[in-house]
């Protein structure tokens, strides 16, 4: 079974992980030494809707993740009874579809992001995910224009607890049909309309590759509005091996010639059934 990221964080039900058994188990100590250090690792909660959090935060630790991200504010405390963090505050209530390129929802908004930031700050996290909402027959312009305004009291609040709001960018050809942050130059002009430090991008690998490909050369150009990257296989969002078309070692060799110390995040959905291996085998494949 499929599953669109929009429904599973609307709810964690059912991935069918179909396929290969066998990539090798690593104990948590040889995984930790095996790591490079110039990769901070960390894993979506969502493509693993079948397993509960703890199995997901025992199978980080075991490989080497520091951070389980895309998280509500009452699973925040389990990661961290296991050491862990979450890079990626989810936003409350989640909507992709319905953002800040709407006039008509920047008070609500407001409401919710001024209730989510100091709950983030005091939980010791760092970063808050947001989105721009579907075009809705809005050009792109006045889509930016909307956001900045709307944006600007949120960051500013963001601010002042030291804390980063992130807009995703996403793919508006498969996956997110007339989401208008479906570009980096786009996403990239917003935060020089807003010009706070503390707005940046989550650079979506797999999107951006649907919607403009160039990856590594457009890491180069746009990396100082950056905060944080998302993985997935190209075609199918599975995972990031041989089986799709990016090479991700070249990728996160790129990114970290930027200066990057932020966090890449595994996104994909694991086709084989050891769906921890997949991820093991990502993140290997990442640390670079």
């Amino acid at each position: 079974m499929k599953i669109s990221r929009k429904k599973a964080l609307k709810n964690m039900a059912g991935l069918s992980a179909l396929g290969f058994i066998g990539f090798p188990e690593f104990g948590h100590s040889q995984s930790i030494k095996e790591m490079k250090g110039k990769i901070n690792h960390s894993v979506c909660r969502w493509p693993y809707g079948k397993n509960t959090l703890e199995e997901l935060c025992e199978a980080a630790k075991e490989i080497g993740i520091s951070s389980i991200e895309l998280l509500n504010p009452d699973e925040w405390p389990i990661v961290q009874k296991y050491g862990l963090t979450c890079a990626m505050a989810n936003c409350v209530p989640l909507s992709l579809t319905d953002g800040f390129n709407d006039p008509k929802l920047h008070e609500q908004l407001k409401k919710d992001y001024f209730d989510l930031i100091p709950k983030v700050a005091d939980a010791g996290l760092k970063n808050i995910i947001c989105f721009s909402g579907n075009r809705n027959g809005m050009p792109d312009d006045l889509g930016m224009e909307n956001c900045a305004i709307g944006l600007e009291p949120v960051v500013k609040k963001a601010q002042e607890y030291g804390l980063t709001i992130c807009m995703e960018l996403l793919n508006s050809k498969v996956n997110h049909p007339d989401y208008q942050c479906d570009h980096t130059e786009w996403g990239a002009g917003l935060c020089e309309k807003l010009g706070m430090e503390n707005f940046k991008l989550l650079y979506d690998i797999y999107h951006m590759q649907i919607m403009e490909g160039d990856i590594i050369a457009t890491i180069q150009k746009y990396h100082p509005y950056i905060a944080h990257y998302h993985t997935g296989g190209v075609p199918g969002r599975n995972e990031i091996d041989e089986t799709q078309e990016l090479n991700y070692k070249a990728i996160m060799e790129a990114i970290v010639a930027t200066g990057f110390t932020g966090y890449v995040a595994q996104e994909f959905i694991p086709k084989n059934e050891d769906v921890f291996a997949s991820l093991a085998q990502g993140v290997r494949i990442c640390d670079v």
